[in-house]
């Protein structure tokens, strides 16, 4: 039964390049012998010679098939291809002119691709053989004259010699073979961590350039609300005093109550304006004790003219007797507005969005859920990372801002805790020392904390 083993062929192999090798050196004894035997020899024998190339060229045949397939021919049965070869060139010599016979060189052949193809052992093994074999020939034909008494002794020292030299030379290729191959390991594993490390900075880039963005977005943000209430709050301050004057006048009772109807509106407007100036203001990066659910709450007064809280509702939960915390007002405030403003997006008119306070295990947790379709699978790892975004006007910064800004300035941690078609949850968790050791609780009481506008109603 013919064995072979396959050689991957996406990766170098001593093996199949050696295999190759030997394929070109067998192909070339056969058509050496060819020409020997019918072009150059004495023209005797020449049709068991034939015979024997004809049987070496079948050999090479299968050897080079599977060689083309990736393949080693009778590989796991070297001493079996030796002894084969050994017979195969004794024969040549045999039915040649014996000793002397031009084909005694091929047992230096098969001495070379032997030592680098397989072991020393094997490649020492083969030397006895073909020793053995070379000595049959000669007691076969006798000793004739001196000529022939030198080449039976020389004979067997070169090819002992070929086999020293290959083995050592093919010992030399193979451990520098091995150790390209380890150095090439090497370099791709350097390589992948360089691709890594490339990687990380590129993102990081990123995300400080998002930061930036960010930034100045609001700080433009400020300039333009100041300016506006600028703008608008002079002409309220004008419009007030005038309805002030008129009321003091001798009016009827009607005509009064439409003034203070005005004058209530007014007031309306400028606590709107002076609520987005506060907003606006530049923030400061100093933690200060403060109270999170009046963040909350301020976020909230914001929200409340977002065009696209109308028809939706909003209900906090909130725990009692919350330690203040140790943290940076004004951006938590934008932390808030942005889960808040989300979850608006995300709840389809009618729909209720909720925020829930509570103690666990020494964390303040504040959840902001809401009554939207999810999020889809394969936006779930995705939805922190800057300029990713499934609104069509949205800038996808708005969470890995607010990742930023809990876990990397207040030591806190963001997470989308839950997810399906019945709505979303994200989950901000603080903590300080206050909190630690406080016991875990539950919100109590539900309160609905946006004022109920008032709407000017014209006879």
């Amino acid at each position: 039964m013919v064995t072979a083993r396959t050689i991957p062929q996406t990766e170098f192999d001593w093996d199949l390049e050696a295999q190759a090798i030997t394929v070109r050196i067998r192909w070339f004894g056969i058509a050496v012998g060819y020409v020997l035997v019918n072009f150059l020899g004495s023209g005797s024998a020449t049709f068991p010679l034939n015979a024997i190339l004809a049987l070496g060229a079948g050999y090479a045949l299968c050897d080079t098939y599977f060689s083309v397939r990736g393949r080693l021919f009778l590989s796991d049965y070297p001493l079996f291809t030796s002894a084969m070869e050994a017979v195969f060139i004794g024969l040549l010599c045999h039915f040649d002119t014996g000793a002397l016979s031009p084909f005694r060189f091929y047992y230096i052949l098969s001495l070379l691709v032997c030592a680098i193809r397989f072991t020393p052992m094997i490649t020492y093994s083969t030397f006895a053989f073909h020793t053995l074999s070379y000595a049959t020939v000669a007691m076969t034909h006798g000793v004739q004259n001196w000529e022939e008494t030198t080449s039976l002794v020389l004979t067997p020292v070169v090819i002992g010699w070929v086999t020293w030299a290959g083995t050592s030379f093919a010992g030399l290729l193979k451990r520098a073979s091995h150790r390209l191959r380890e150095l090439n390991v090497a370099l791709q594993q350097n390589q992948t961590h360089l691709e890594e490390r490339i990687a990380a900075r590129t993102r990081e880039l990123q995300e400080s350039q998002a930061m930036i963005v960010q930034q100045e977005k609001q700080a433009a943000f400020g300039l333009l609300a100041a300016g506006i209430a600028h703008e608008v709050g002079n002409p309220l301050a004008a419009i007030s005093s005038l309805v002030q004057l008129l009321n003091r006048r001798n009016i009827d009772e009607h005509t009064r109550e439409r003034l203070m109807m005005v004058d209530d509106q007014l007031r309306r407007i400028q606590r709107t304006l002076r609520e987005l100036v506060d907003f606006s203001r530049p923030a400061t990066n100093v933690k200060a004790p403060g109270d999170v659910h009046s963040m909350i709450d301020s976020a909230l007064s914001i929200a409340k003219y977002y065009k696209r809280k109308k028809g939706k509702t909003i209900v906090t939960s909130f725990v009692d007797d919350v330690p203040p915390l140790c943290v940076i007002r004004d951006q938590l405030v934008q932390v808030f507005l942005n889960l808040i403003l989300n979850a608006m997006d995300a709840t389809p008119e009618g729909g209720t969005i909720e925020i829930r306070t509570s103690i666990i295990d020494g964390w303040l947790r504040v959840d902001v859920r809401d009554t939207g379709v999810g999020v889809s699978p394969h936006h779930r790892e995705r939805i922190f990372q800057p300029y990713f975004t499934t609104k069509e006007t949205g800038t996808g910064l708005g969470l890995f801002v607010c990742r930023n800004i809990v876990e990397q300035e207040m030591g806190g941690r963001i997470e989308l805790t839950e997810t399906s078609p019945a709505g979303t949850t994200f989950s901000v968790r603080l903590t300080d020392e206050a909190l630690r050791n406080r016991a875990d609780a539950l919100p109590s009481h539900r309160t609905n904390p946006e004022p109920v506008s008032q709407e000017l109603t014209v006879p």
